[in-house]
């Protein structure tokens, strides 16, 4: 479908979905959902991946801007990555600003993008940016923070720390909303169907990770990575006594949706964040065991499995999505 078929220009938002990892586009399919079930605007998507199946508007595909050997891609440290005379950034800008022009949107969510906040800003179209957790004090950032109307961290306010080296006037604007699953809250951890003996499932994700782990011990593991991945894996979580998994956003998000125990593994990532998501998740309250590495033995396994998965209520509670579209259609009703 074309972008603003069917409906009258203003009558839209737009959503920039970041194409590596899941978790920007599952959070942007929940809110396209959540407006389509509730009556509110028409979600365009627009992103290097392709539309999802359940998608239910507009979306525009935008050219990929990687590859080729970039020259200066961070214009002397105020950008993260804009390199000179690069066909496939100059293209995505464009497509980008003819939507714009076309579709003329009462505000575009940014997941997340420092030059898409401040190219869809210097349209005059207002900007939700979604925030990731860590260190967060890089000259791009706080002027990518500055350009946004309004602010989205998907953790809840009660995880304190996931955010360093930002003002607190720039905080002021920032909603926590909690962690932000595809998938519905289990009623209790306690009903989950489960397997002869211990379950381990090994949750590693697409954004990229460290070499995975043999399965230790006397545990039955079921692996999704690479040829294991599986679209719905929420059925597999339900069924483990322990999810073993690296710290993103998305996968904390579903472990904590099944309400299943966890080993949490943070993986290298910039800007520290899965690292600083694993601090805070190691001062406690949470039912997480928090490793430096893939476990090699039963004893994270063991300790994670004595833990309540009831207590990631906090973490996630099945209403992240109102609270972020009561974010976005705030800055649209200004």
């Amino acid at each position: 479908m074309s972008a603003g078929a069917g409906t009258r220009p203003g009558d839209v938002v737009g959503y920039y979905v970041h194409h590596v990892g899941r978790g920007h586009l599952h959070r942007a399919t929940a809110l396209a959902e959540h407006l389509a079930a509730t009556g509110g605007p028409a979600l365009t998507g627009l992103s290097s991946l392709p539309r999802p199946a359940r998608w239910p508007g507009d979306w525009v595909e935008l050219p990929l801007d990687d590859g080729d050997e970039p020259a200066s891609p961070t214009a002397r440290g105020r950008l993260h990555w804009a390199p000179l005379h690069h066909d496939g950034l100059r293209d995505r800008s464009a497509a980008v600003s003819a939507w714009i022009a076309r579709a003329r949107p009462r505000a575009v969510v940014v997941d997340v993008s420092v030059e898409m906040v401040l190219l869809v800003r210097l349209h005059g179209v207002p900007v939700v940016s979604v925030v990731l957790p860590g260190r967060r004090d890089d000259a791009p950032h706080l002027l990518g923070f500055e350009a946004a109307d309004e602010l989205v961290g998907f953790w809840p306010a009660q995880a304190h720390d996931m955010l360093h080296g930002v003002p607190f006037e720039t905080k002021d604007r920032l909603h926590c909303v909690g962690a932000l699953s595809r998938f519905a809250v289990a009623e209790s951890s306690q009903d989950a169907p489960r397997r002869t003996g211990r379950h381990a499932v090994l949750l590693a994700g697409a954004g990229g990770h460290a070499p995975l782990p043999a399965a230790p011990g006397a545990w039955t593991w079921t692996v999704l990575a690479g040829d294991g991945w599986v679209e719905d894996p929420f059925s597999l979580l339900l069924s483990a006594d322990v999810v073993v998994t690296h710290a993103g956003q998305n996968a904390l998000a579903e472990t904590a949706a099944a309400r299943r125990p966890a080993v949490v593994v943070p993986q290298a990532r910039p800007h520290d964040e899965q690292a600083t998501t694993g601090s805070v998740l190691r001062e406690g309250g949470w039912p997480a065991v928090v490793l430096d590495a893939w476990p090699t033995d039963d004893e994270a396994l063991e300790k994670a499995a004595v833990l309540d998965g009831r207590d990631w209520a906090g973490w996630c509670d099945g209403r992240a999505v109102d609270r972020f579209a009561e974010v976005v259609l705030g800055v649209v009703a200004r």
